[in-house]
């Protein structure tokens, strides 16, 4: 499963320094950084720290490559959410599980529903691990430091995650 996660930070001085960072979805100057998460919890990969506003989440996912290591011969797929709606045009032949969308006068049907309830019922892991992350001040409030740095507090954020995880294992779901 794979989701993105936007995280505050102050806003860079100079006009040209700060439009990337700006995000017109959150009204705020971000920082981006895409977690991918294994159907039990753990911890799979995290991308390195983006600008929010110049980064869309399917770009930052065909920027770090993570589609390239799945293996479509031993059946590995990826659950993602809406941002990533183009994805299939990229990798056809690998598994990917998005939820319908509706479109303006055609509202999804019955089916459509019941396969989005489905889809976010696995999704929840990759919510509970990000909300895991998200426990830690450093990556709660706005980011102060260097933007540079981010990735870094970010990757020990995820493996103090990853070593409360193997201890206290986050809810556990039936697979289907």
């Amino acid at each position: 499963m794979i989701d993105a996660k936007e995280q505050r930070v102050e806003r860079p001085r100079g006009e040209a320094r700060q439009r990337p960072y700006y995000s017109g979805k959150k009204r705020c100057h971000t920082i981006k950084t895409q977690v991918a998460v294994t159907p039990d919890g753990r911890l799979g990969a995290v991308s390195p720290s983006v600008p929010g506003g110049a980064w869309h989440d399917l770009t930052l996912l065909r920027g770090s490559g993570l589609l390239d290591r799945l293996d479509a011969g031993a059946d590995e797929g990826a659950m993602l959410d809406r941002g990533y709606i183009g994805v299939r045009k990229d990798r056809p032949e690998l598994p990917l599980f998005l939820p319908h969308r509706s479109c303006r006068g055609r509202p999804l049907d019955d089916e459509q529903v019941g396969d989005n309830r489905l889809i976010a019922r696995y999704r929840i892991v990759v919510e509970h691990a990000l909300a895991q992350m998200g426990r830690y001040q450093a990556l709660r409030q706005v980011w102060r430091c260097d933007v540079g740095r981010h990735s870094r507090a970010v990757r020990a954020v995820a493996m103090l995650v990853e070593r409360r995880a193997a201890v206290v294992p986050l809810k556990t779901y039936a697979m289907a």
